[in-house]
């Protein structure tokens, strides 16, 4: 048993307590969404995506999606490199990586990629990863649809501003050119919370389109301008960011935009999105 391993806070909340079930869950997900999915056989060259990290039973339906276009893509994944916002308030600096050399949920372990990670130079803080599950809820639908060996490497953002994304969009790059690694970025976010569909939908579509056209400044700038509630936007600006550093031609494709509201109705919804950002 690995003591130093960062073991799951939130099976059989977020998402289901056994691996069975989470299985079931998924392959129901996917049954659901099989109509919706993007005609394209499959994109190569995926640089990342924006993924949500809500309870699977709401934001699953989106989440699928971009997990399925990375199993169709067949390509392979030294690393996967997760970066999801800070809603604990635990945390040191702009970001933080975790102490621990394993994650644990109950599809098994992921081992840490400790040698990217130490290339990143950033100060690990645990305290900003034992109670934050917006990166864990990632893992199990990773060692569903990966069917490499794969480790990882997971930052907290604490700050999200123009700044800190490009400190960490440039550190994740310098560290893939150095270390000769296959990698994707995940940022992880929802979006629009607790305003009606409609509302949510109008904010985030403009939000959205800043995402799409890879303008992390617009997505700062948007956010702000609209008080738009995407808890993670910031990662979603490291991730433009990065795109723009290791392609000269990055795409950028929505692939679900939905709510909280098409699972339980409601009049308040918490909205989410799963964006694909890849090569030609």
């Amino acid at each position: 048993m690995d003591e130093n391993a960062r073991k799951a806070a939130f099976a059989g909340k977020f998402y289901p307590g056994n691996k069975a079930d989470i299985e079931k869950l998924i392959q129901r997900l996917l049954k659901a969404e099989e109509n919706k999915m993007s005609t394209q056989e499959s994109f190569s060259g995926i640089i990342g995506g924006v993924v949500p990290h809500a309870g699977y039973v709401y934001s699953g339906y989106e989440a699928v999606h971009f997990y399925q276009q990375l199993k169709n893509s067949r390509q392979h994944i030294d690393t996967v490199v997760i970066v999801n916002p800070n809603h604990t308030g635990l945390g040191k600096g702009n970001f933080n990586l975790s102490n621990a050399s394993t994650w644990e949920t109950p599809m098994g372990e992921v081992h840490c990629d400790k040698e990217f990670a130490q290339l990143l130079q950033i100060e690990a803080y645990e305290a900003a990863h034992i109670y934050e599950h917006s990166a864990e809820v990632q893992i199990p639908f990773l060692q569903y649809f990966i069917e490499n060996p794969f480790k990882i490497v997971v930052v907290t953002m604490n700050i999200q501003n123009e700044e800190s994304a490009r400190q960490l969009a440039t550190k994740i790059f310098k560290a893939a050119q150095v270390s000769n690694k296959k990698i994707i970025v995940l940022a992880s976010s929802d979006f629009s919370h607790y305003e009606s569909a409609k509302i949510s939908k109008f904010k985030d579509e403009i939000l959205i389109e800043q995402i799409l056209n890879l303008d992390s400044k617009g997505i700062a700038s948007k956010v702000k301008k609209h008080f738009i509630s995407a808890c993670g936007y910031g990662p979603c600006m490291v991730l433009a960011k990065y795109a723009t550093l290791c392609s000269e031609k990055p795409r950028t494709t929505l692939l679900r935009y939905g709510n909280s509201g098409e699972v339980q109705a409601s009049e308040k919804v918490v909205a989410y999105a799963s964006i694909l950002f890849y090569s030609e």
